[in-house]
């Protein structure tokens, strides 16, 4: 490999390839366990800002490793040399400072070349600051969120024992504030359930989804007596999945019931076994429709902006919930006038 001034035709298509990546590549040759360079390709020229031709010949390590690094670099040298392959997040000096890359090295037994290996480095900088601060932001907001909404929701009942009875716009303007509390901290009960399976690992097994429905909707009468909920639920249906399931479809049962300004909120859940592998959790309601600017956001159709975005995090959670099992989230048109919201899950 040649740097960008003085590339050469590609010898061969594997070559061309190299060249065109977009993480850095090093070609090395092991010297006394030294890593030399004897070629890199134009990302690395882009991205660590040192020309080909000013490193050829030159020991890697003494170009981007910082010296309080060298025993980890020699570390993994040494295990390049034994024909191990390494894969490691690593920090590198580039001409612009330090950045975080994820790095992989990749032994290579040449016979007509002086090389050793291959060292490749996916710049995962901005990534990595990005997860840091939104880790960051999201327990603060959530942990302050939760508590302010709390202390909310405990001064404004005392408020409402305290008020004359006659005093009905006050009662009226109490009980407002109270239950804008109580949705902050559902908002953050959804975040944080969000944060844990945008977190989590993408394991699944084998679960039925039967029992999970059934318990949901015998807690959701239990809490809004006026609501008609159905099931329409085999004996079993077994997808592949994990517990975050409930929280996905608690959410959407609670969305089809508080979403409802009738007097008396109907929602029909039903869950199916699809041909090819999938399964469908359905819930049907009659409440009013879903914007198709809403649906488009959640769906990815548009983007979200200031003032044009998804009202909550109901929709958001099972979304990411269905996707992270492969599955996905669809939105129709119910036979009763309203929403018909699906999670197609695949089955085992």
């Amino acid at each position: 490999m040649e740097s960008q001034a003085d590339e050469p035709v590609a010898e061969n298509p594997y070559d061309h390839l190299i060249q065109h990546v977009q993480d850095a590549v090093v070609e090395f040759e092991l010297v006394d366990s030294d890593p030399i360079v004897r070629g890199v390709n134009r990302a690395f020229v882009d991205i660590f800002g040192y020309d080909g031709a000013e490193i050829r010949d030159e020991s890697l390590n003494d170009w981007i490793v910082p010296e309080w690094l060298f025993a980890e670099a020699k570390q993994l040298d040494q295990q390049t040399g034994t024909g191990e392959t390494n894969y490691q997040r690593v920090k590198r000096e580039t001409s612009t400072g330090l950045r975080e890359f994820l790095y992989r090295g990749i032994p290579y037994d040449s016979r007509d070349r002086r090389i050793d290996g291959f060292a490749v480095y996916t710049d995962i900088t901005e990534l990595t600051r990005q997860q840091h601060r939104l880790q960051v932001l999201n327990r603060v907001l959530r942990h302050n969120l939760r508590n302010e909404a709390n202390v909310i929701i405990g001064h404004t009942s005392q408020l409402l024992e305290q008020l004359p009875d006659g005093s009905a716009a006050s009662v009226g303007a109490a009980a407002t504030v109270e239950r804008a509390a109580a949705k902050l901290v559902s908002l953050s009960h959804e975040a944080s359930e969000i944060h844990s399976v945008l977190s989590a690992t993408t394991d699944t097994s084998v679960i039925d989804s039967v029992p999970i429905v059934h318990g949901i909707l015998e807690e959701r009468r239990r809490q809004f007596p006026q609501a008609e909920i159905e099931a329409d639920l085999p004996a079993e249906l077994l997808v592949r999945a994990n517990g975050h399931l409930r929280s996905a479809v608690d959410g959407l049962v609670e969305n089809a019931i508080e979403h409802n300004p009738g007097e008396q909120a109907f929602v029909r859940v039903r869950a199916t076994a699809l041909d090819e592998g999938w399964a469908a959790i359905q819930i049907d309601d009659d409440a009013p429709p879903i914007p198709a600017s809403e649906q488009d956001i959640v769906t990815g159709d548009i983007e979200a902006t200031q003032t044009q975005h998804s009202s909550g995090l109901g929709l958001w959670l099972a979304k990411w919930t269905a996707e992270s099992y492969g599955g996905e989230l669809l939105f129709e048109e119910s036979e009763y006038g309203g929403n018909s919201v699906r999670l197609r899950l695949p089955r085992p």
